[in-house]
């Protein structure tokens, strides 16, 4: 079976429930679309769980994005040489990543040793920008967030990060004629038209699957659909 999961955003004990419901064997294959990290604190727990199943296929986030070059100077001995490194570009960059809920992850990140910091940097460099598959005669692109600038025949490596990144779809827009986009990044409550708050939405031939994990005390919960399937799958977020 294949599944598709996104933003997490820190919710471990989220996370381990949704395997189970799931039942995720190594016969299975999890795609996960980024944020993984941030707002709660278990996003390099999760990512140190990813990084041991063959079968989780990791999508870049923009919340992994903005940490992994603050991640690369956190992970220096701090010295007069390295303080010299502090630019602007890496304290805005810090700055940024803690208003969008990075501080947990950077606390978390600190309690590691230098090995398994470099380990948690070199997993994130190896995250795709997008990937494709094809399950049961149907074809899926999976992106964190949307085709900014998209054409039907444009490459999909042809996009660069801040157009598959950072701005969310036209959920009322047709992309692929014969594929389904499936994103994460905008909780599905946010998507104008959208009757089922915190639930997969599927429409236009998209598939959005953030359901708000990030938006505890409001109802918000991990989504995880099955593309053989169809079968959605959903853990409150009880933190």
């Amino acid at each position: 079976m294949v599944y598709c999961m996104s933003d997490i955003h820190g919710y471990y004990e989220g996370y381990l429930e949704m395997l189970e419901i799931i039942n995720l064997t190594d016969d299975d294959t999890l795609f996960v679309l980024g944020d993984v990290i941030d707002r709660g604190k278990g996003g390099i727990k999760i990512l140190q769980d990813m990084m041991m199943r063959f079968n989780v296929i990791p999508i870049l986030g923009n919340h992994e994005y903005m940490a992994i070059n603050c991640m690369k100077f956190l992970n220096q001995e701090i010295t007069e040489d390295s303080i010299k490194t502090l630019d602007e570009g890496i304290v805005r960059g810090l700055m940024e990543w803690q208003n969008v809920g990075g501080q947990v992850t950077i606390d978390e990140f600190h309690k590691l040793n230098a090995e398994e910091k470099q380990d948690i940097i070199d997993y994130i460099e190896e995250f795709s920008l997008f990937e494709e598959v094809t399950v049961k005669g149907k074809d899926y692109v999976m992106v964190h967030a949307g085709l900014v600038n998209f054409e039907p025949d444009r490459p999909l490596d042809d996009y660069h990060y801040y157009e598959l990144l950072f701005k969310v779809p036209d959920y009322s827009r047709v992309y692929y004629e014969n594929k389904y986009l499936v994103t994460g990044h905008l909780p599905t409550r946010c998507i104008q038209g959208n009757n089922y708050q915190d639930k997969i939405f599927k429409g236009n031939n998209h598939i959005a699957i953030d359901c708000g994990s990030a938006c505890k005390g409001e109802g918000g919960r991990l989504g995880c659909i099955c593309l053989d399937t169809g079968e959605e799958f959903y853990v409150d977020n009880k933190e």
